[in-house]
């Protein structure tokens, strides 16, 4: 395991990643109340994000799946290039279904819900900086499963792309293309080609049926 620079009070850096400032100070509190974890840094979107990160070198981040500006997964892709030695948990309060093995896939080394105990919160950061995945048991068996039956996604939606899935989610929460765009440092033609692949792969005929199922699926996540 590579070496791990420590503050002078011998404790690995943290570095929180969410657009909420309450659930950054509930983290921050949690983390700094450990003997052996300190919160270096926060940032609220992306280009925040990897700039500090890049400049701090702390030993882990705890990045929030949904950001406002940018993307949870695209942040721990560009994480993985220029902070590799960075060990990523993601914690969001999307079920492990959904985001959990793209997470893994873009680099991160745990991913916890919010749900969760604070406990395995700590538990999560604590693993992932001793060079371990950290998972729940049930995704773990679920991937384990997946791999040796060589099961397909069980759903429509798990066959988009981590960016297709990104402006599928914003349009379920109502975003109109020119915000979606603004948010992720895209073009309002490249979300339109977005929606087109995101409507092919979905088997939708237009906009109108696009904006009705994103809406749906949005909703049907926040139901549990």
């Amino acid at each position: 395991m590579s070496a791990r620079i420590l503050d002078p009070d011998g404790k690995r850096r943290v570095f929180l990643v969410d657009d909420h400032p309450l659930v950054r100070e509930w983290l921050t509190n949690l983390i700094n109340q450990q003997k052996d974890l300190v919160v270096c840094g926060e940032a609220e979107d992306a280009p925040q994000a990897l700039q500090a990160i890049e400049s701090l070198q702390p030993d882990a981040a705890v990045v929030d799946v949904t950001l406002a500006n940018g993307s949870g997964i695209e942040l721990v892709k560009d994480l993985k290039n220029i902070a590799p030695r960075v060990a990523v948990v993601v914690l969001s309060m999307h079920d492990e279904t959904l985001y959990a093995e793209r997470a893994l896939r873009a680099g991160a080394r745990g991913y916890v819900m919010k749900r969760e105990t604070t406990k395995k919160i700590i538990a999560a950061i604590r693993e992932v900086l001793e060079g371990r995945l950290y998972v729940s048991e049930e995704f773990r068996n679920s991937l384990t499963e997946k791999l040796i039956e060589g099961k397909a996604g069980g759903s429509p939606v798990d066959e988009l792309s981590d960016r297709e899935l990104e402006v599928f989610r914003r349009l379920g929460q109502g975003h109109e293309t020119r915000r979606i765009a603004e948010a992720l440092g895209i073009s309002i033609k490249t979300v339109q080609v977005y929606c087109a692949r995101i409507k092919d792969k979905l088997g939708l005929a237009n906009a109108t049926e696009l904006l009705r199922e994103a809406m749906r699926w949005w909703e049907s996540q926040h139901q549990h």
